[in-house]
């Protein structure tokens, strides 16, 4: 690949926008590109970025959860009700349909007039729906507010921090009809860690070491990370609930206010080790998922308008994808509100993978999803 086209894209993106970027690429299995840019603390530049420096995931944990549930689920069908996983999901029946929060302004958002007055019946929601983002639930609730938030490094509480999220989780209202569309959210995500948990009977992140992590030998990716913070990429200055840098904890409130382990967000990482994620994922191979499930995953299962969805991966979008435009339609991946993305071109063989700390300036900072489609075209053009 082209260094310099390379080191001139990155250069500009560190001064809008993140301070640390890396990236890695995989073509054919072969490793073309490990590389590293910026620094772990940009107004002092002590502390270079690494390929060695681990990022916060975020939504990029719901890949692993979702992996880890498919091991899991070679004897389980897809249609089967998540009350039969948890059955405190359904004893508050019928919900009412009420409008979410937003998860920036933490304010109640409003109930579409069509759906005014309307309720759900939570027995009706399935595997299928909370893998496809079809279930009808909020997108976001502020869970993180059942306890003050906890100390850096100390989570010695968060399985009481979970049980007490799990008794929210069950009971929030539904913001659309079972099925009537796509509505990304983490809060099925989170019922998703909990189902993962009780199917492995320990905890949700023993259960993504044991089924993904262990077997690909990911010895760098981790929930809650106890290495120096020097080799981990700070991400935003938290004003109103953390009060502090947050560097070494997981930036995502819900994430953080359950002990840092959620089905949602709360893995780190570093490129290069999601890339080989993501080559398991290309080349079929590690994990003891069916055939079946694999193939449901990454082809189309869902679509609302451009948006298409697998069952937890994100597929390549017919405009303005974050995969860029020279990826095929095959495409699949997912990305991250840190700055972090994953995509899969099984066309070409193709794996990137494309860590920053996009929110170390604040969670409006704009320019990722440029940033990524420039990226994904640029490698795309080098391996045609």
């Amino acid at each position: 690949m082209t260094a310099d086209r390379l080191d001139s894209l990155m250069q500009t993106a560190l001064n809008t926008v993140a301070p640390a970027i890396t990236l890695a690429v995989y073509h054919r299995g072969q490793q073309l590109v490990n590389r590293a840019w910026g620094y772990i603390d940009p107004d002092t530049r002590r502390i270079p970025v690494t390929v060695e420096t681990l990022f916060d995931l975020a939504s990029l944990t719901k890949l692993f959860t979702v992996t880890t549930f498919l091991v899991l689920a070679s004897d389980i069908s897809l249609d089967t009700p998540v009350v039969e996983f948890l059955p405190e999901f359904g004893i508050q029946n019928p919900r009412p349909i009420a409008g979410g929060q937003d998860p920036h302004t933490k304010e109640n958002l409003p109930v579409l007039p069509d759906l005014a007055g309307q309720t759900v019946d939570p027995d009706t929601v399935t595997i299928r729906h909370l893998l496809t983002h079809t279930s009808g639930l909020p997108p976001w609730r502020d869970v993180y507010t059942i306890a003050p938030p906890p100390e850096p490094g100390n989570n010695d509480d968060r399985k009481e921090r979970w049980q007490l999220a799990v008794q929210r989780l069950v009971t929030y209202p539904f913001i659309d009809t079972v099925g009537a569309g796509i509505h990304y959210s983490d809060i099925g995500s989170m019922l998703l860690g909990e189902i993962v948990a009780r199917l492995h009977g320990g905890l949700l992140d023993d259960a993504i070491q044991q089924h993904v992590l262990t077997p690909l030998d990911l010895r760098d990716v981790m929930f809650n990370p106890t290495i120096a913070r020097e080799r981990i990429a700070p991400t935003e200055f938290d004003a109103t609930w953390r009060c502090r840098r947050v560097w070494g904890e997981v930036h995502d409130e819900n994430a953080c206010g359950v002990g840092g382990v959620a089905g949602h967000a709360g893995l780190f990482g570093s490129a290069s080790s999601v890339a080989r994620f993501g080559l398991a994922w290309l080349n079929r191979a590690t994990f003891e998922i069916s055939p079946s499930l694999w193939q449901q995953a990454i082809t189309e299962q869902v679509k609302d308008g451009p948006e298409r969805r697998g069952l937890g991966w994100m597929l390549h979008s017919e405009e303005n994808s974050s995969a860029g435009d020279l990826m095929s339609m095959a495409s699949f991946g997912h990305t991250g509100f840190t700055g972090t993305s994953l995509w899969i071109d099984p066309a070409r063989e193709l794996v990137v993978a494309l860590l920053t700390n996009r929110v170390y300036w604040g969670r409006d900072a704009s320019g990722i999803h440029q940033l990524r489609r420039a990226v994904h075209d640029m490698v795309v053009q080098e391996v045609s």
